[in-house]
């Protein structure tokens, strides 16, 4: 008699690496990381970690654990429902958008639109970068 095969189950390690919502949270901590204009070093040094994991919680590629997540939370004065909430909706437009959030050109254009105080303006601002975006398609 033969002997019967029988398939081998995923490793766990396999299910608890870093996914995609890992990179979404990463974003979202270098994006709140870098509005309050916190070096990664810092941030670290807050945590009791390196600059080195600071990295790779922004990168995604190591997973926040819920408490560390808490801690970072409290560090960077917000609340942990920043990074988790609504993970799954919208994510290609999320995930431009919070690469361009997680940049200093992408905080200097929101803190710039903040401190314009009449929408009218703001949104004569907006009109123009769409038109730059035309114009830079056209060519």
């Amino acid at each position: 008699m033969g002997r019967k095969v029988v398939p081998v189950p995923a490793r766990q390690s396999d299910v608890r690496s870093a996914n995609e919502s890992d990179a979404l949270i990463g974003q979202r901590l270098r994006t709140r990381r870098m509005e309050l204009k916190i070096s990664q070093s810092e941030l670290g040094d807050a945590l009791g970690v390196s600059f080195q994991q600071v990295q790779k919680y922004e990168k995604g590629v190591n997973r926040v654990g819920a408490a560390r997540l808490a801690e970072i939370a409290e560090v960077l004065d917000t609340n942990v429902d920043y990074f988790i909430g609504d993970l799954s909706a919208g994510r290609p437009h999320e995930s431009k958008l919070g690469e361009f959030m997680a940049t200093r050109d992408g905080i200097a254009i929101t803190e710039a639109m903040m401190n314009i105080p009449q929408e009218k303006v703001r949104r004569v601002v907006i009109d123009l970068a769409r038109r730059l975006r035309e114009l830079c398609a056209e060519e």
